[in-house]
């Protein structure tokens, strides 16, 4: 289990399969640079950024899926903890987002999308939403797509949601972190924090 969250009551997690740009998304809500590896799974703890006079953090979680040179079992074994977090905290934690790869998700879903298979990003989203927290999926690498609408429809589709995309914008939030456009994102973040009542956490997003 990860041991190294601060102490705070009310949190953001960011969550998502390895190399989708959750740590370039990161330094963008927080200004500030983790380290990263170009590989993916180098990351198996969690990063938080706790701003010392605010109750509040936003943690970047592990990536799932997978990782290069990473055995099976210590993949397992850190998706096993993302799990543990997530429910061991899901009381303080006020969002989630999930990151995916705009260019690669539906491929990726349907690739293992099957009788004896979810998708890992499928049902991340739906176990998230079971422990009762509101989830952002934030589509990253948008600049690369070209078939934008129909991409976004895709994934609702995948995700149990009802096209078109654009009737779930505070779920689904088309964004490109590389280049700073995050704002569907952020919007996104801040209606559900006003929705929880936490207006005093605005001025993070």
């Amino acid at each position: 289990m990860f041991d190294s969250r601060p102490d705070r009551s009310a949190e953001v997690v960011l969550v998502g399969r390895s190399n989708v740009g959750k740590s370039t998304l990161m330094r963008e809500l927080t200004g500030h640079t983790f380290d990263t590896g170009q590989r993916p799974g180098v990351t198996q703890q969690p990063n938080h950024y706790d701003w010392t006079a605010e109750d509040f953090v936003i943690s970047d979680l592990p990536g799932f899926g997978f990782m290069s040179s990473v055995p099976d079992e210590v993949r397992e074994e850190i998706k096993d903890n993302i799990v543990e977090y997530l429910e061991v905290n899901a009381e303080q934690i006020l969002a989630a987002v999930l990151v995916v790869d705009g260019k690669a998700v539906i491929d990726i879903i349907d690739r293992h999308s099957g009788p004896d298979e979810i998708p890992h990003d499928v049902e991340m989203f739906h176990f998230l939403r079971e422990l009762g927290i509101p989830v952002v999926v934030a589509v990253n690498k948008m600049d690369k797509v070209d078939d934008r609408d129909e991409r976004l429809d895709a994934l609702c589709d995948r995700l149990g949601l009802a096209p078109p995309w654009r009737q779930w914008q505070d779920t689904i939030a088309p964004i490109s972190a590389k280049r700073g456009n995050i704002d569907a994102l952020t919007e996104a973040v801040r209606d559900h924090l006003h929705e929880q009542k936490r207006d005093d956490l605005l001025g993070f997003f």
